[in-house]
């Protein structure tokens, strides 16, 4: 990180997005005026084509916005190199694919390829194949993993790259989707964690919104390209579900006292419980 990064109490909004929007083609994505904060836990939420990609490329300097501007820890993202930022802001795009064969450990090591000097990269390697639940993946070639093997691959890359960084930020789209149920699970507890830890911020784009409501203290909604809500809490957020999603959804109690949220299939069942 820079030296001349601010701290926490300098920056309580160390991310800040100003009238930020993207035109493609006759189509404009914001504007967006946005604040993350250290330590956040925020979900992005939306139906498919709403935008949400495009909003954490923005945020992320991997797209540049035709109107606004972005501020990270206080100076113009584009006062940052690619390096500086990837000490303290690490990217899991929704597809990520090596052109060549390459040996999972490699593809992980690539998280820690902006240090000059990484007397301990190869057990930061291990620890976050482990944490990603890649561990027994490693020695095997990328090009031969599964979809599943290679989001766990590739998440744990993100977790080597801000391994031995604080108060950072996690930027990461879908990183559970091509996971089974058990795993996805696991998969979200671990970064929560490794988050945690460290003080870093998460910013997740989601498409279960049971997932979303669990972990997270920050809901982001997202709908025709706009920022429908920005909430901090979790019963304003399913009360606009159905405006957010265009369908009704049901609240239900499992046995074990966990609540449930499902879409329904018909209008008559559409209310909560």
């Amino acid at each position: 990180m820079p030296v001349d990064a601010p701290t926490r109490q300098e920056s309580p909004h160390w991310l800040s997005a100003r009238a930020l929007s993207l035109q493609l083609g006759r189509h404009v994505i914001g504007p967006f005026d946005l604040d993350l904060r250290p330590g956040e836990q925020v979900a992005l939420l939306g139906p498919s084509g709403a935008g949400k990609s495009t909003l954490l490329r923005l945020l992320a300097k991997e797209a540049k916005g035709d109107t606004g501007h972005l501020i990270w820890q206080g100076r113009s993202i584009d006062h940052w190199s690619r390096q500086e930022l990837s000490h303290s802001r690490a990217v899991l795009p929704q597809s990520f694919e090596v052109a060549f064969a390459m040996p999972v450990e490699l593809v992980i090591g690539l998280g820690r390829v902006a240090r000059t000097w990484d007397p301990e990269k190869a057990n930061i390697v291990q620890k976050a194949a482990e944490l990603a639940h890649a561990s027994h993946l490693l020695g095997r070639s990328f090009d031969t993993l599964s979809g599943g093997e290679k989001a766990r691959t590739q998440m744990a890359r993100i977790f080597a790259q801000l391994w031995d960084a604080q108060s950072g930020l996690l930027m990461v789209d879908e990183p559970v989707a091509s996971l089974d149920p058990g795993l996805q699970l696991e998969m979200l507890d671990s970064i929560h964690q490794f988050a945690k830890e460290r003080g870093h911020a998460v910013l997740a784009v989601l498409h279960d919104v049971q997932h979303a409501l669990y972990g997270f203290d920050r809901w982001l909604l997202m709908k025709d390209s706009r920022l429908l809500a920005d909430s901090r809490s979790a019963r304003e957020v399913i009360d606009l579900l159905p405006t957010l999603y265009g369908i009704p959804f049901v609240q239900a109690v499992s046995p074990c006292g966990q609540k449930v949220l499902s879409p329904a299939r018909n209008h008559r069942a559409g209310h909560f419980y």
